[in-house]
């Protein structure tokens, strides 16, 4: 069987059982197996797996079938246009959350004050959030915390492969409550879906990614309200925290704002979607 060939029968095989991007799942399959890259599955149409990446490829497709999520059956997802390694222990990375990293980096870059930043990326993770700020800020200082012992272990193994060791200090904690000391900037992308919805979400997501890492109780803002409480002993004068929030979450969010923090000004920044994904509130 060629490339093209295994190409082909795996993109119809996934098409049929109802796999959305089916084409470009299969390229990430069958570069897995081969070890090849996109541009290489596309220009060596001809040539030939041996039996071996055969059976593998076959068997990669069962687990997909099973609706097992392509970054955790080859250990891998972009974020930010860099690759992070990932297993079941994280949550997988989302292309709307980039724009958590984007608002951050505007932030740091235009409103710090002249010293290296200090920052706490609160959920971290596989570290994705964490990375992509000390790749883009290489005299920040970055606290990286994760109520997760296992997703933390998966943080380090990015953190030494990405050499950002020096810069990223990972934390076992509740949210702030392991962070040493007040930072310039709070990065977070917690939990935000309601419990009572999680039923809904797809077999992806129910059946492999960690609960903890989306299920946000009873209205979807138990986090993130915990997380303001604790905002005021661990935000220094004129920082700011930046939240990813779920769709329609608006009016709640703003509700907990008032409660929990005082003189403080904040706005929301939509998504390429018009969905206000990132609310920003400076101190």
């Amino acid at each position: 069987m060629t490339l093209t060939q295994a190409l082909q029968q795996s993109a119809r095989i996934l098409s049929v059982n109802g796999i959305e991007d089916s084409y470009i799942e299969a390229r990430m399959l069958l570069g897995h197996i081969t070890k090849l890259l996109p541009v290489q599955i596309y220009t060596q149409t001809e040539q030939t797996l041996s039996q071996e990446q055969e059976r593998g490829i076959y068997e990669l497709i069962e687990r997909r079938l099973r609706r097992e999520p392509t970054a955790y059956i080859v250990n891998r997802r972009e974020f930010y246009g860099i690759d992070f390694y990932i297993d079941s222990r994280v949550l997988i990375p989302r292309p709307e959350t980039e724009l958590l990293v984007d608002t951050a980096l505007e932030f740091s870059k235009n409103t710090c004050p002249p010293s290296p930043p200090f920052i706490a990326d609160i959920g971290t993770g596989c570290g994705a959030i964490a990375i992509s700020l000390a790749l883009n800020l290489p005299h920040s200082k970055i606290y990286a915390t994760d109520i997760s012992l296992s997703a933390l272990e998966v943080a380090r193994l990015n953190c030494e492969h990405y050499k950002v060791t020096r810069q990223v200090t990972l934390l076992q904690g509740n949210l702030l409550e392991p962070v040493p000391e007040p930072v310039d900037l709070i990065v977070a992308n917690l939990p935000y879906v309601r419990s009572s919805e999680l039923e809904n979400l797809s077999p992806e997501i129910t059946g492999f990614e960690p609960r903890t890492a989306i299920d946000g109780g009873e209205n979807g803002l138990k986090c993130i309200h915990q997380l303001l409480e604790q905002t005021k002993e661990k935000i220094s004068p004129r920082g700011c925290l930046l939240l990813e929030i779920g769709q329609n979450q608006e009016q709640e969010v703003i509700h907990l704002i008032h409660s929990c923090l005082n003189k403080v000004s904040f706005t929301f920044i939509p998504d390429l979607n018009g969905i206000n994904r990132v609310v920003k509130i400076d101190f």
